[in-house]
Order: C-alpha cells, then structure tokens, then sequence
C-alpha cells in the first residue's frame, strides 16, 4: 500500500504498442533475479497474512473490518449498478470507444448504444438486457480489433454481465453468487495483465522517459518484473481468504488511485468498472469460500496456490499469442492523452 509499484496503469491507453510484434519468452522472465526477489518478498509476505489470519488476533482484525463496512456492504448491489451507469455514461459523453479507453472506434451507434446499457441498469427487468449489450459490444470490437487483443477484457465483461444477469433473477439460489463472479472476474484480469509487463517490457519506455517517478529510480529491467510480481500476486489474493482478499483489494484500489494522480481522468474512468470490483471485494463479508476452502487456509495452499496460477495462465497467454499472431503482420495501435497519435486499428 505504501508503495504502488504498479502505477503505470493499462500502458495500451497511454503508449504505442504492437499487439502482434513477438512477445519476450517468458524464460527470460524466469531467468530475471528481480523477478525471483519479487517472489521471495511477495510470497512470504501471503503466507503471514494467510498465518495471522487463523489467530484470535486474526479474528477481531476480521471482524473489525466487517464492521467498519457494514454500511457500505448493505447498499453494495446500488453501489454497483449506480458505478456501472456511472461508467458507461462517462463513456458515452467521451464519445467513440468500446468499452475501454484502447478501442477506440468512429461509428457512432456504440456510444448511445452505452447510453441504453446505463438506462437499463435502473430496472432488474431491464438488466439482463444491458448484460447482453456489453457482451454485444466486445463482440462488436471483434470486427476492428484483433482477439488476443480484447481477451484483456474478455472475463471482466463476463464477469460483469454475470452479476448483471445473476441480480435479476430474485429467488433463483444463483443469485448468491453475484459477488462471487465479480471476485472472480478482477482477479483474472488483473493476474493476466500483470503478464504485459513480463511479454512487453518495451511498451513502457515512452512512460518511463515521460514520467520517470513510475519507476522510482530503479532501472526498467528491475522495476518491471518486480511490478508485474506485485500485480500478479495481489491479484491471486482477491480470490483467497477474506482478510487476504480484503488487504489485496485496499492495495490494489490505492495502486489505481495513484495512477489517476499521475495520468488524470481517463485513467479514473477507463478504470471504473476496476475499482467499483475492487471496492465489492473489499467490503465483501463473505468468510465462506466454496472452492477448495481448506487448501485457502492451509500455510502450504500459497505457494502451490501461486505456482499454479502462473503456470496456468502464463502459458495461455504466450501460446494464445503465439497461436494467433505467428503468421500476423506488425500492426500498431496507439492512444494517449497528452497529444494526438493517429490511431491504426486492426482488421
């Protein structure tokens, strides 16, 4: 919290970059002694929350919590669709985006078609109608940008349209699971993100040489992989234990506001959607933890817990590049804020 490493936001809103230009194997990645000292702060560091957490002191820091959040916690279901029309009417009055900041696009109909999802999210009746709008939306964008690309943004759209749908279905046992989805849906993406920093350390220079406070003075080469460790296993941690997921929400959600210091208003709206997840899972009093809950407490679950999800999702975003783009020209697309770039997009 006291040191947001990660503050370069989505480097794609601020820099050029290359979606089809080859990613750095991630062996490199693995051979960096930055990144294993990363690793040898961050894990130690989830294995004492996740040991203090089964004490008494443990308990009452829990309760504590739950008590101070109480009052936002009864009103969760109008923070989040309030946030969610909060964000896309933003968008909308931004004017010619899908979705995200990145996707830019000059037809017009997407910006009121986000005025109409924002509309129906002040009925139940309507909501899943803005569910299927989103998930609409990103299928649209498939028609100017590549895949690899929107798979960024893939499971934070799911995850959003399943809260969407899961809310309008009053008595239905799934309806439970909502915040669930939500948890789950940030965590995916912030864990998948922080793989950028590891495949394309290039595409932050520009920010670096424009800003180079982000980097608090340490060379690109150490700072990036430390970041991207940081990013990965906060993110890994809004999916564990409560006071895990509750402590890796504050830190993430100072991380983003620190950010919005740095590079102003796009980056507040372009990560609202972000942060109103990050609050939920924040203020989330859930103790029950319906997938493998015992391997969550136990003091051996993180480091296997982290082991696994990289090796899961490191692979699928090399191969799915790989897969994709072997055969694909050099095609680059750009978007900042402090001067016009023209913006080339993909077919």
């Amino acid at each position: 919290m006291l040191w947001p490493t990660a503050a370069a936001a989505h480097v794609k809103w601020f820099a050029p970059f290359d979606i089809a230009s080859p990613a750095r194997p991630f062996a490199e990645t693995l051979a960096s002694q930055w990144f294993w000292l990363a690793v040898a702060i961050a894990v130690p560091l989830f294995v004492m929350t996740v040991a203090f957490e089964r004490t008494a002191a443990g308990d009452k820091v829990l309760t504590t919590m739950e008590r101070l959040t109480a009052p936002l916690w009864s009103r969760a279901d109008d923070f989040v669709r309030a946030a969610t029309a909060a964000f896309f009417i933003a968008i909308f009055v931004i004017g010619g985006v899908y979705l995200t900041p990145d996707l830019r696009t000059g037809l017009e109909w997407v910006s009121w078609a986000q005025l109409l999802i924002a509309a129906g999210l002040f009925s139940r009746r309507t909501m899943w109608c803005s569910a299927i709008g989103i998930l609409a939306l990103w299928g649209a964008a498939l028609h100017e940008y590549q895949l690899f690309h929107l798979l960024d943004y893939l499971v934070l759209c799911l995850g959003l349209a399943g809260y969407l749908i899961l809310f309008s279905l009053e008595g239905s046992s799934w309806r439970e699971q909502r915040f669930a989805i939500l948890r789950w849906a940030i965590a995916i993406t912030l864990m998948r993100s922080s793989l950028e920093k590891f495949a394309y350390p290039e595409w932050f220079d520009p920010l670096a040489q424009e800003k180079p406070f982000l980097t608090f003075g340490m060379p690109e080469n150490v700072f990036l992989p430390m970041a991207g460790v940081v990013e990965f296993v906060l993110g890994l941690g809004l999916i564990w234990t409560p006071i895990v997921r509750r402590l890796s929400a504050i830190a993430l959600l100072v991380i983003f506001n620190a950010a919005v210091v740095a590079f102003g208003r796009l980056d507040f709206v372009g990560h609202g959607l972000i942060t109103m997840m990050l609050v939920i899972a924040a203020i989330d009093p859930a103790r029950e933890m319906q997938i493998a809950p015992e391997f969550r407490r136990a003091i051996f679950g993180v480091p296997i817990g982290f082991i696994a999800a990289l090796a899961i999702l490191a692979p699928t975003y090399w191969n799915l590049h790989s897969l994709l783009h072997s055969h694909a020209p050099p095609t680059e697309l750009s978007v900042h804020t402090g001067q016009d770039i023209p913006l080339v997009m993909s077919k």
